[in-house]
Order: structure tokens, then sequence, then C-alpha cells
């Protein structure tokens, strides 16, 4: 059986439950070693074989999983985050099927759902923002074309943007001819959740020559939107004078 496991952001503390007890009864890990905090394999097996995926191609990373598979082992495979977010896992899957081989799916705690809680804010703001839009910047590997950064800004909604702040510059730019004005608050939360967890905000017009003072190039998520600002309207979910299948209103009690 191979485990598909989400380490989650950083902190060793946000590895689910179950996470963590199939990494450490596990007789093979393979973690990504450039994402993935080393501590989150403290707990591991001291026979256990580890290998770091930085360096592997999909073949060799199936042909550990195979071959373990074939000795009657359990394979780990931990992924940073959420590995439904830019896992790469899918791939992974296809393959074992083709094998034969069993898996399943641990969830985690995504870096985004990490740097909400370290900018201390909430993407669905009511009156704000109803949609958050996960995305990234074509690179060295390309998006698709209905996908490209001035489409989704059209809407103006919550954005979170992966693996883009090393082109901050130009992601800002596109932001802002897509829809969002020059004064969209915006914030960078690099290593989210980590010791040395870095946060830079501002808004689009000043975000990146502070990204470029901070040092940031790498592992850190570009965040969009009013989301980040500080006018809102309240929820219904706790307002007195509205009904739902939990509560009635203050009305609703004296009416009845």
């Amino acid at each position: 059986m191979v485990h598909f496991i989400g380490a989650g952001p950083g902190d060793p503390e946000l590895l689910t439950i179950k996470g963590k007890r199939l990494i450490d009864e596990a007789d093979v890990i393979i973690y990504a070693g450039s994402l993935v905090n080393p501590q989150v394999l403290a707990g591991a097996r001291p026979d256990a074989a580890v290998y770091d995926s930085a360096s592997m191609t999909l073949p060799e990373v199936i042909a550990v999983m195979k071959a373990a598979e074939e000795e009657g082992k359990t394979t780990a495979r931990v992924h940073t985050g959420d590995p439904s977010v830019y896992g790469a896992h899918r791939e992974q899957m296809a393959e074992l099927d083709r094998l034969g081989i069993s898996y399943d799916i641990v969830p985690g705690v995504s870096s985004f759902q990490a740097a909400a809680a370290s900018l201390r804010r909430e993407y669905t703001l009511p009156g704000v923002s109803q949609t958050v839009i996960l995305t990234r910047m074509e690179g060295r590997t390309p998006v698709p074309e209905r996908e490209q950064i001035e489409a989704l800004a059209a809407h103006q909604s919550t954005m979170v943007i992966f693996l883009s702040v090393g082109e901050i510059e130009r992601l800002c730019r596109r932001l802002a001819d897509g829809g969002y004005p020059e004064d969209t608050p915006a914030a960078v939360v690099c290593k989210a959740s980590w010791k040395d967890e870095k946060i830079v905000a501002g808004t689009l017009s000043d975000l990146p020559g502070k990204v470029r003072a901070a040092g940031i190039t790498k592992t850190a998520l570009v965040t969009v939107g009013r989301f980040l600002g500080d006018e809102f309207e309240l929820s219904k979910l706790y307002d007195r004078h509205f009904s739902h299948g939990y509560r009635q209103a203050d009305a609703d009690r004296k009416d009845g």
C-alpha cells in the first residue's frame, strides 16, 4: 500500500494525526525534500528507507514504490501542503493504477490556508469576496490560455498565486492590467507557518519593491484582494435579525 500524505505547510504540528501515524509506521518514505520540513519525518522508524524525491524522476519514484510493494512493505509518499494543489501526484496515481498497486490519500493543510492564518484574514468576507482563485503565473511551464492572470484578475475576487513571487513586478503589473485597481491590498507570505516565516504587505503598486527589499524570491504565496482590508459586512450566520435552520431571528421569536 502507498499512502500519499499531505505534510502541511511547514510547521510539523500542522501534520494531521493520521498523516503522522502513517509516516511513523512506514517501511519506505519518499518525501519532497526541497519543500517538506524534515521535522515532519522526526518520528520515522530508524530502519525506514528514506528517499528525497527532489532529485528523482517519475520513473524512479514509481520504481521505489513498486519494489516496496513486491516486498510487502508500506510506502509513505510525503508531499508538501495538501497534494491536491500543485502536488503532481495524479501522474503517480495513474502509474500505480497501471501497476495494480493500491494507494490512498491523506489530505493536509495547504500553504494557502496557513498564509491566511498568518495574515489573520478570511478569504471569503461578506460583501467583499465569496470566491477564492488559486492559480499561478506561467513560467518555465505554461498555463491554459483561458487562465491567464489578466482574465482571472477581471473578477477582482480573492486571489492566491503560487509559484510566481520570483516575477513579482510582472505579476503585479498584469493583475492591474486585468482589472484590479493599483491600490488593491496585496501581501506575500514566505514559508507560511515556518519559524523563519516572512510577511510583506502593501498594494499592487508598492508590493514589488517591498518584496525585493525583503529578499524574497521563492517559497512564497502572493495574496491579492480587498479581503486584506478592514471593510466588510457582518455575516448573516450570527445576525440576530436573520433566521436559519438552527436559530430564529429576534422578530420571529416575538411573533411566535
